[in-house]
């Protein structure tokens, strides 16, 4: 497991550094954005269908018992949002490598097995409802490919893996 969290850390550094080089095409790495360079985009999955929302369950990795959705796919919270505010601050370029996670209109059956926090749904930035848990906005990272990816924890030290509660896993 030390090997996958090196990986994920790597590929994360990886990420930001991209914005680093001295092309013209390069991203500009800035909090706006979520800190994040990637332009590649999440699945997304754990989508029940087209007028469900998105399943949230519990997954072990190295960080503790973390949120994920239905398909294995780690789910984030923002430092940059406002806890219980019912609106994100994820815009623009953000959203490219940030994408929401996408709310139902039942958003009590989206809780999985081991969901102790209470969900709950804001209209995210691009209008669409997103699920929030604890009042935290939820969002994919662009950078995780895998179910139990984790390559978003810590990136730019505003991204964060939650508890089952909703709470954020910082360090």
């Amino acid at each position: 497991m030390n090997a996958m969290r090196i990986l994920g850390a790597t590929a994360a550094a990886a990420l930001m550094l991209a914005g680093c080089s001295s092309g013209t095409d390069a991203p500009v790495v800035s909090e706006a954005d979520g800190g994040a360079t990637s332009s590649a985009t999440a699945s997304g999955g754990g989508t029940m269908d087209s007028g469900a929302g998105t399943m949230l369950e519990t997954a072990q990795t190295d960080l503790g018992t973390i949120v994920v959705d239905g398909d294995g796919m780690t789910v984030y919270q923002f430092d940059s949002d406002t806890q219980g505010s019912g609106s994100s601050t994820c815009t623009g370029g953000c959203l490219t490598n940030w994408p929401p996670v996408p709310a139902g209109s039942d958003v009590a059956a989206e809780a999985g097995n081991g969901i102790t926090g209470e969900l709950g749904s804001i209209t995210g930035t691009d209008g669409a409802p997103q699920l929030t848990l604890n009042g935290w906005p939820l969002y994919y990272f662009a950078g995780d490919s895998a179910a139990g990816d984790v390559n978003g924890q810590a990136v730019s030290n505003v991204w964060w893996v939650l508890t089952p509660a909703g709470e954020p896993i910082r360090g």
